[in-house]
């Protein structure tokens, strides 16, 4: 089978910058791990986003870009392609020797009740500037199916848990601005879904109070204390209750409840509320897994890893204890679908986003001057 070399691009929820990373892929069962990077925004790219963000609570049409959602546009091409050229030169690579660009670019808002799903950055723009061609609009095909579009990941979690020869089940967690769980149990389709907030509402609750845009490793919360009555109010939300495959938008959840605690308590309680979704989550799966494996940004965070191994019900690892590399996992699945496209291979699946039948989605930018494509392998 030959094999793409691809470069998986991921801007997530946290926007807090954009993870690059290469892939030698089938977009199967093949894994070839190449070097990462990571490309961090300002802070004044991050008041752009969330400006966009803001205003875009307000469309309707998925291709409008009014006002700061079009500047942020803008703002996203330009910061992936510096990334993706950036990298190429860091690590002494060819553009001309890379098959396909994985961009998934930046959501800004996702309600796939109302089939709507929206994600800013001309992929078109980036394939001329870096000279190669790429993959984006992952998300669209699902959700006009009539799935939620969401998480995209579980395809390349289960070739990864695969790869790495581990006995299921096995539960992959990924935290980043929204918190979302694969179920993976040998060959049988994985059960994906959002479980509730990740680090958003404790990155919301941060810059709000005190003008920092993290609780840098969970310093903050593990100076608090749990409000249990809080925590409980939270818990009622009707998404907890609805049966999988679900999705979120990073705006779903809001940190006004904890507006009566100390900052160092609302830390602590927000941080809590993403474990204790997570353990909800766990009582909506196939059987219990025999081990948690967590990846993305909160396995960063002691004090939520803390509120983990307390409240799930099996053993918890970060993805790096376990030898893979947590903080370029959603760069890498991007790599990872990017191959899927160029094959016509489904991305989504009935268990992963409850879409009818496998999905094959995306589209490909072909890039207006390129060499001839060098297969891998």
């Amino acid at each position: 089978m030959t094999l793409y070399r691809a470069i998986g691009l991921m801007s997530g929820t946290s926007m807090d910058g954009v993870d690059v990373a290469l892939l030698d892929t089938d977009g199967e069962a093949r894994l070839v791990f190449g070097p990462t990077g990571f490309f961090p925004y300002s802070e004044a790219d991050r008041e752009l986003l969330r400006a966009a963000l803001a205003e875009a609570t307000r469309l309707s049409d998925r291709k409008a870009r009014p006002g700061a959602v079009g500047a942020a546009e803008r703002l996203i091409g330009d910061r992936h392609a510096q990334a993706v050229e950036t990298f190429l030169r860091d690590q002494k690579l060819d553009p001309a020797a890379i098959d396909i660009v994985g961009f998934h670019g930046q959501t800004v808002l996702h309600r796939p009740l109302s089939r709507l799903t929206i994600q800013i950055g001309d992929a078109q723009a980036l394939a001329d500037r870096i000279g190669i061609d790429v993959a984006y609009d992952f998300r669209g095909a699902d959700v006009a199916a009539g799935g939620e579009g969401a998480p995209l990941v579980p395809a390349y979690h289960r070739a990864l848990v695969a790869a790495s020869g581990l006995a299921g089940p096995v539960a992959v967690i990924n935290i980043g601005g929204v918190a979302n769980v694969t179920f993976i149990d040998g060959d049988a389709e994985p059960l994906a879904f959002d479980t509730g907030p990740g680090n958003a509402l404790i990155d919301d609750l941060m810059l709000a109070r005190t003008g920092r845009p993290v609780d840098r490793d969970g310093a903050t919360a593990a100076e608090g204390r749990v409000d249990e009555a809080i925590l409980q109010s939270l818990l009622v939300h009707p998404f907890f209750q609805k049966l999988p495959p679900k999705s979120l938008d990073r705006n779903d959840f809001s940190i006004r409840p904890t507006d009566t605690l100390s900052v160092e308590d609302a830390a602590a309680t927000l941080s809590a509320f993403t474990a204790a979704s997570l353990a909800l989550a766990f009582t909506q799966t196939p059987s219990t897994p025999q081990r948690a494996i967590v990846c993305g940004g909160g396995a960063h965070n002691p004090t939520l890893m803390g509120e983990l191994a307390r409240r799930l019900p099996c053993p918890v690892a970060t993805a790096d204890e376990i030898g893979w590399m947590g903080d370029a996992i959603e760069a890498q699945a991007f790599a990872f679908l990017a191959a899927r496209v160029s094959r016509g291979l489904p991305l989504t699946f009935p268990g992963t986003t409850g879409v009818r039948a496998p999905t094959r989605g995306g589209e490909i930018a072909t890039a207006s001057a390129r060499g001839p494509r060098r297969a891998v392998g």
